[in-house]
């Protein structure tokens, strides 16, 4: 697909991706950003979007396609489409592509390691890091292209196909840019409308979000469930994992921390087998995953404590999971941005295993500080630590915590308040974390 003229709003990895895309493909670009990082990127206005007459518009996850500004384009004739949509007319192979609210970047990075493992060609890329976009060169014809999708980037897909499609769960995340939890689940639930006969989609049966999925899609669907068998899909039993009536892998061969991962297995080996890997293979593949970057990740014992980065929990669902994954002890650090979460649901848990919650995020007048929130929410359910900073939470930590106790940092919130991400968040403590003394 040929277009002369396209304007791209947002000038972060994705944006330039497509940008860059755009210019080998022989297109003149005009790059807009709310705050322009180069002197070739024009500022994010009404009439610089509209100027020069674009026959496409392409936009980056991070920005709103919601925007009166492009509800004006689309009213003009103007294509408007985001960053996965485009990277789907030029990308070579089949498409395998993962969401969920929680446990995406770990089910996608072990979806490639299995297929990797088990001699299937594949490449990754998406929300995981790599923009799609910026996978096209590498793309081939014979290989899996395995993709990380979020909300963001699949509420604008209008043709983009998965061949596998894939949903672990579906919580309440994201409602400060979908506005309603409707909205949210349907922007995940494009990944499977797209979808066509012959397709797959792998849903777990558990979540009833993911069930309703099944009638959205012309896919076949392939279940996976912790608490029930399906005759189609994985389930477990015991201390096995199972293909059907045949199992495959024993629950010891797991290494990652928490039942959550146990279904992020179970996804990720389903979506494996039906690309080709073989499920004799998978278990000793899985056996060899050694984890995901900010994920419940171990950073170090000092003197009988450990620490452990979870800075990918950014939303309420995902801190749940990974206090689920510790017993009592938790010295746990919550805070950053908003995102119009209900933190209620921690109460319960955090009763029974924290011994403290530390909360740090920027200080008012930041309108979106979530440490009040989390504050008025578990109305002092447990002992509530103003620490402001990763760094004054640590030191209070290292003062207070006893051996045998966990210090665990799982936010349940945006990191952009104090942090450009959550990858940088996570940086930061393992860095303080290794300087403890």
């Amino acid at each position: 697909m040929d277009f002369r003229r396209v304007t791209v709003v947002g000038a972060k990895r994705s944006g330039l991706a497509a940008a860059d895309l755009l210019r080998r493909r022989g297109a003149e670009v005009r790059l807009l950003d709310e705050q322009p990082p180069a002197p070739d990127v024009l500022p994010q206005s009404h009439e610089n979007l509209l100027a020069g007459a674009p026959d496409l518009i392409v936009i980056s996850p991070g920005v709103p396609s919601d925007l009166p500004m492009l509800a004006e384009a689309r009213q003009r004739g103007i294509p408007v489409i985001g960053e996965v949509e485009l990277a789907g007319y030029f990308l070579k192979g089949p498409v395998i592509g993962i969401t969920g609210s929680n446990g995406k970047t770990t089910t996608t990075a072990l979806t490639g390691h299995i297929l990797k493992e088990c001699g299937v060609p594949c490449q990754v890329g998406g929300n995981i890091g790599t923009a799609v976009t910026s996978l096209v060169d590498s793309s081939r014809d014979d290989q899996w292209n395995v993709l990380e999708l979020s909300s963001f980037q699949l509420e604008t897909i209008l043709q983009f196909r998965a061949r596998i499609g894939a949903c672990l769960n579906v919580t309440p995340d994201h409602l400060d840019r979908h506005h309603t939890f409707e909205n949210y689940a349907a922007a995940k639930a494009r990944l499977f409308e797209t979808q066509q006969p012959g397709d797959f989609a792998v849903l777990n049966y558990d979540d009833p979000v993911c069930r309703g999925y099944a009638e959205k899609t012309k896919a076949q669907v392939c279940w996976f469930s912790l608490r029930q068998q399906v005759s189609n899909g994985v389930w477990q039993r015991e201390d096995k994992l199972f293909w059907g009536n045949q199992p495959f892998m024993i629950r010891a061969q797991i290494r990652l921390r928490g039942l959550h991962n146990v279904e992020n297995v179970m996804c990720a080996a389903a979506i494996a087998h039906l690309a080709g890997a073989s499920p004799s293979a998978i278990g000793a593949a899985v056996e060899s995953f050694p984890g995901v970057e900010h994920r419940i990740e171990f950073v170090r014992t000092l003197e009988g404590v450990d620490y452990f980065n979870d800075s990918k929990a950014t939303n309420v669902d995902a801190t749940l999971k990974a206090i689920d994954a510790f017993p009592q002890g938790l010295w746990i650090i919550l805070g950053g941005k908003d995102k119009g979460s209900d933190y209620s649901p921690l109460i319960e848990p955090l009763r029974q295993r924290a011994k403290a919650v530390l909360l740090i995020g920027a200080p008012p007048p930041y309108p979106y500080a979530a440490a009040p929130l989390i504050r008025k929410a578990l109305d002092s359910t447990i002992p509530m630590i103003d620490c402001g900073t990763l760094e004054n939470a640590l030191r209070y930590a290292r003062e207070h915590a006893e051996p045998g106790d966990t210090v665990l940092l799982a936010p349940a919130c945006a990191s952009f308040d104090q942090f450009e991400n959550y990858e940088e968040r996570g940086r930061v403590f393992k860095h303080l974390v290794q300087g403890l003394f």
